[in-house]
């Protein structure tokens, strides 16, 4: 059973299709219980870092710690990747989970923000959540903070300056994309984090 967590900013119904096309099972939840319950966990998620408050406060967020501690897999979608991290320039009074390290920065004037559409990523072969995934693919975007590069960087995306499009450090995962909507490489990276 995989859970997708609902604090009140993901882009839910769309991750729940495409996992529902892979002939997978998952359940939507905002308690405690289910997160607990669950085999796999995914954080979607899109707007604000403030956004994220559910999972480091409450019932919610104390069950996804105990799930990391207790080895679950876990993928962060965009919002859910940011999380992951110390923090957020876009909220700086709220700490991120600090599984990966550095703080995620907005993109400067110099280029158009949000990143919105289809761009390349440059994957490194070391990656499970990307295996099978050709280098130089296609992802879709859509973000105007940017997670920086880090030693468990596993693809990256250049964007004014190289950033970080996934992560991973083992059953830890996150994508600044949202593979939800990048058609039969982001079926595969979905199917990929299924079967770890």
């Amino acid at each position: 059973m995989i859970a997708i967590i609902d604090y009140g900013a993901g882009n839910l119904a769309t991750v729940v299709k495409a996992l529902t096309y892979l002939g997978r099972e998952c359940v939507v939840t905002r308690d405690a219980d289910g997160v607990l319950a669950a085999d796999r966990l995914i954080v979607p998620g899109v707007g604000n870092f403030l956004s994220t408050l559910p999972l480091s406060d409450g019932r919610v967020g104390s069950a996804l710690k105990q799930s990391i501690a207790d080895q679950k897999s876990l993928l962060g979608i965009c919002l859910g990747l940011q999380w992951m991290f110390e923090g957020s320039d876009e909220a700086t009074e709220l700490r991120g989970l600090g599984l990966f390290a550095g703080s995620c920065t907005r993109f400067s004037d110099q280029v158009k923000s949000p990143h919105v559409g289809w761009d390349r990523i440059a994957i490194e072969p070391r990656s499970r959540l990307l295996r099978g995934i050709p280098s130089d693919s296609y992802v879709y975007f859509t973000h105007s903070y940017r997670a920086p590069l880090c030693p468990d960087t596993v693809a990256t995306c250049l964007y004014e300056a190289p950033f970080t499009a996934a992560a991973e450090r083992g059953n830890l995962m996150g994508v600044q994309f949202h593979p939800e909507k990048s058609g039969d490489v982001g079926m595969t990276i979905l199917e990929n984090f299924c079967v770890l």
